[in-house]
C-alpha cells in the first residue's frame, strides 16, 4: 500500500511523515529538495499541473490542508480534481472541528473541502482536527516578558492537542481499515480556557502571567501590532469570539482512542518547551 503526504514539509506534514517510517510513503510538497529519506515529488497547490503525476499510484493520500486561510478552497478544488484524475484509492483530510456546522471563521473552507471529497467518488476519512497547543507558544518568549496572555475568548474553552497527537491519528488512519465514511472529532481529552492556560505557564515558569481577555476590536489591533497581517488578525480575533461560545469546547474521546493512549495535557506540553 503506497501512501502520500501531502504538505509534507509543513508542521504537520513532517510529523505525520515521522509516523510513517516503515512505510511505502511518498512526500509530496512545492520543495521536494528539502526533505531527505523519503522518495519526495514535487506538488504546489497552486500549480494543478505538478498534482497528478505526484499523486499518481497512491492508495491512500493523507491530505494535508493548506495554511493560507482564505486560499484554501482553489488549492483544495485542485488536490481533489487531481485525486480524481489520478484514480486515489483513499484520502484522508485534515480539517476542522465540526467543519459542517461550526461558526468559527475557518470552517467554510473545510466544509466545502469536505463536499468536494465527498462529491468526488473516492473513498474518504475526514480529521476534523481542534486547535493545536502550538497555537499558544509561538510567542511564548512575549508572554513571559509581558506576563500576559491575551484574546478574544472569554471563559470559552479549547480541546487543543499537539500536532505530534494530530500526526498520530493521521497515520493510524492510513494504515488501518475501517476509517472510510468517517468523521473523527479530534482533540485533547480535557478542554481549558486561556485563564487556565496563563496559570500553567506560570507554573511551568515560575513567572507571573495572566490572561487578559480584550474587546474584539482591541484584540486585533493587538495582533496587528505584533506583527499579524491586518485582514489575518481580525480572522484571530472573530476565532476567539466563537471559542467563546463553545466553537473548539468539543471532547469526544476520539483522538485518544485512535492513537491508543491520553492525549498530551496542557502541563507535559509545557515541560517539554
Amino acid at each position: 500500500m503506497t501512501i502520500t503526504v501531502t504538505g509534507a514539509t509543513g508542521h504537520l506534514g513532517q510529523l505525520i511523515l515521522s509516523e510513517l517510517q516503515g512505510q511505502d510513503v511518498r512526500a509530496v510538497a512545492r520543495r521536494p529538495e528539502a526533505l531527505s529519506g523519503v522518495e519526495a515529488r514535487l506538488g504546489d497547490y497552486d500549480r494543478p499541473e505538478t498534482l497528478v503525476s505526484a499523486f499518481a499510484g497512491t492508495d491512500v493520500l493523507v491530505f494535508v490542508s493548506a495554511s493560507e486561510a482564505g486560499k484554501r478552497l482553489p488549492q483544495h478544488r485542485a488536490v481533489v480534481d487531481a485525486a480524481i484524475e489520478a484514480k486515489v484509492g483513499r484520502i484522508v483530510y485534515t480539517s476542522i472541528t465540526h467543519a459542517d456546522t461550526n461558526p468559527i471563521p475557518l470552517a467554510p473552507e473545510h466544509k466545502a473541502t469536505e463536499e468536494l471529497i465527498r462529491g468526488s467518488g473516492i473513498p474518504f476519512t475526514f480529521l476534523r482536527n481542534n486547535w493545536y497547543l502550538e497555537n499558544y507558544t509561538g510567542n511564548l518568549a512575549g508572554t513571559l516578558e509581558h506576563g500576559a496572555v491575551l484574546g478574544a475568548a472569554g471563559d470559552g474553552r479549547i480541546a487543543a492537542a499537539t500536532r505530534a497527537d494530530y500526526a498520530a491519528a493521521a497515520a493510524v488512519v492510513a494504515t488501518t481499515e475501517g476509517h472510510e465514511g468517517r468523521a473523527y472529532e479530534l482533540g485533547g481529552d480535557r478542554a481549558f480556557t486561556l485563564s487556565e492556560l496563563a496559570a500553567a505557564i506560570a507554573e511551568r515558569f515560575g513567572k507571573p502571567v495572566v490572561y487578559r481577555n480584550l474587546p474584539v476590536d482591541d484584540y486585533a489591533a493587538a495582533l496587528e501590532s505584533f506583527g499579524v497581517p491586518a485582514g489575518f488578525a481580525r480572522v484571530l480575533a472573530d476565532v476567539d469570539v466563537t471559542i467563546e461560545h463553545g466553537s473548539l469546547d468539543v471532547v469526544t474521546g476520539d483522538l485518544s482512542r485512535l492513537i491508543g493512549r491520553p492525549t498530551t495535557t496542557l502541563a507535559e506540553f509545557l515541560q517539554k518547551l
